[in-house]
């Protein structure tokens, strides 16, 4: 990994990753809401953001900024094509684009007064977001990249914390249904449920 961050455009450029992001995350959505009504009344009815607080708020627009910064960053990146590297990364970026998918669709199938539980839901409560961390950390280490690996890790851990609101809204829309599927289900897959949920 490089110490000092490369910065030349170039066909062979992580931007590809960012394109196959970008695909594997909103392609699906917009074809799927074109197709269901009941998806596209989800996505018209539900708040863009759950109702977040002045530092939510601030947490949330840092989250995007580095979010975008990565994906400009991704344009001047070269890949180090034929290295472990690359290869390592490009396999973890793949098992996070075949999560995402997988749990996309529990999220398009299950009726609009429920909460997704199924799936990928048994085993972590934001599924998406978490194929969306694997996939990031995915491209830091396939651009053999510490400044993209870092960034990609402040966006995770702000992440973290901006799912709160989201399942504060959850329990406001679901009642105890979700409350009973936070008791019996962890945030992220693989780290044990905490005592405190919220």
């Amino acid at each position: 990994m490089s110490i000092i961050p490369a910065f030349e455009i170039g066909l062979w450029n992580a931007w590809i990753f960012t394109v196959a992001f970008i695909v594997f995350h909103a392609g699906p959505t917009i074809v799927i809401t074109q197709i269901s009504k009941d998806l596209k009344k989800r996505f018209s009815e539900t708040p863009a953001n759950p109702p977040y607080n002045k530092t939510e708020r601030k947490i949330e627009i840092s989250a995007y900024v580095i979010l975008c910064l990565l994906s400009i960053y991704s344009i001047f990146l070269p890949l180090p094509l034929g290295t472990l590297w690359f290869y390592t990364g490009l396999a973890i970026f793949i098992v996070g684009a075949i999560m995402s998918q997988i749990a996309g669709v529990p999220w398009a199938t299950t009726p609009l007064e429920q909460p997704v539980t199924k799936g990928l839901y048994r085993y972590s409560r934001h599924p998406i977001y978490f194929a969306m961390f694997i996939q990031l950390i995915g491209v830091g280490i396939a651009s053999a990249s510490w400044l993209f690996l870092s960034l990609s890790i402040v966006f995770i851990i702000l992440m973290n914390i901006l799912v709160k609101p989201e399942e504060r809204f959850c329990c406001e829309t679901y009642g105890n249904a979700y409350r009973e599927y936070m008791d019996r289900t962890p945030r992220w897959i693989g780290i044990p449920k905490s005592a405190k949920t919220l």
